[in-house]
Formats: C-alpha cells, sequence, structure tokens
C-alpha cells in the first residue's frame, strides 16, 4: 500500500511542472504600452513618441535569462503634437521614413540584477544602423486581465539614452541635442500556447 503523504507529495511535484518548465510568450498591447523619447532643442526640450509598433516578450518562469524581446516600430507613427516638426522629422533629414521605416529591437540577453529589475541587452536597428544596447526595465509581473481568463504582464520604467548622430541622424548639431532620452513602457496579453499535434 502506498503512503497517502507520499502519494500526495508526488501529485503536488506533477502538478508544478508546467509552471516551472514552461516559456509564457505576451504580445505587447500598443493602446496601454508607450515609447517615447525627449531630446533638448535650445533651451527646452521636446517629447514625442511613437503610436504604432508590435512585439513579443517570451518569458522563462524557470530561468529568466532564457527569456527574450522582440519589437518593431513604425517610424511614420511618430508625433510630436505638431504637423509641420512631425513632418521634418520624418524626412531625409531625420528618421527618413520613406527609406527606413521602422526601427526594431531584438534581444541577445536577459539579467536579472535584482528582484523584479532586469536588464535587457540586444541589437537595435535605426535609420538602417544597428547597434548593441542594454537598458534596465522592471518586470511588474503579471495579474488577470479584462476579459475572462486572460493573464497581462508588465515591463515598466525602462530606461536609455541614445547618441543620435551614432544612427547617422546629424542634422542641426547644437540646436537639437545629440543624446535621445527613451521611455518605454509595455502591457502586454499572454498568449494561449499552440496545441501540439
Amino acid at each position: 500500500m502506498r503512503h497517502p503523504f507520499r502519494v500526495l507529495l508526488a501529485s503536488l511535484a506533477l502538478a508544478a511542472l508546467p509552471a516551472l518548465a514552461g516559456e509564457d510568450t505576451y504580445k505587447i498591447d500598443p493602446v496601454h504600452s508607450e515609447v517615447s523619447f525627449k531630446v533638448s532643442h535650445l533651451l527646452a526640450k521636446v517629447s514625442g513618441r511613437f503610436t504604432k509598433f508590435e512585439g513579443t516578450i517570451k518569458v522563462d518562469t524557470a530561468d529568466i535569462s532564457k527569456s527574450s524581446v522582440e519589437v518593431v516600430i513604425d517610424a511614420a507613427s511618430l508625433t510630436t503634437d505638431n504637423e509641420a516638426r512631425d513632418k521634418h522629422l520624418k524626412s531625409a533629414d531625420f528618421f527618413d521614413v520613406a527609406k527606413y521605416p521602422t526601427l526594431a529591437f531584438k534581444s541577445t540577453a536577459v539579467k536579472e540584477v535584482a528582484k523584479g529589475k532586469l536588464e535587457v541587452t540586444g541589437d537595435f536597428t535605426l535609420h538602417g544602423v544597428t547597434k548593441r544596447i542594454t537598458f534596465p526595465i522592471t518586470n511588474a509581473g503579471t495579474q488577470p486581465g479584462m476579459a475572462p481568463g486572460s493573464v497581462v504582464a508588465g515591463f515598466i520604467d525602462g530606461a536609455l539614452s541614445l547618441n543620435r548622430s551614432e544612427y547617422g541622424i546629424k542634422f542641426m548639431p547644437g540646436i537639437i541635442g545629440e543624446t535621445v532620452a527613451v521611455s518605454l513602457n509595455a502591457e502586454a496579453g499572454k498568449v494561449a500556447p499552440t496545441a501540439k499535434k
């Protein structure tokens, strides 16, 4: 006869396996996420944002270092809430959206440096130039979403600084700052796993 306590332990261990071994996939919700930037102009600062982007975040629940992020941003969705300025920023003087329609990021490493604090490293492509960057971001955890049975994850307070001249955007130096401060906040919905055939 099997000992009841051992049976209970075995059952609990089996129940825990999916949570320990799985990789959860989340799709970024652009409506509740933000990719924004700020750059100096003479003695003030101007803010802008991108309104169209998509991305996938894969979280390894057993080993966060095996997680990954991929994001693609529509360059033409740039807005600073000024039509004339936006038109100039989209021109060949700056983003040149006709030639370079997207910005992209693909992670190469994810590191947890403290509880909930991550450093994400990867290849960032802007204006046809790709560079390796690293930025901090906070894993805000997960909770039930608005729709029944849904789950959302939050990755907030991401921040990095880019030197625009390193990406070939060199128009109006001395008037427009070279350092661009970027802010990232993402809410992402969990994707249901695909059934194996």
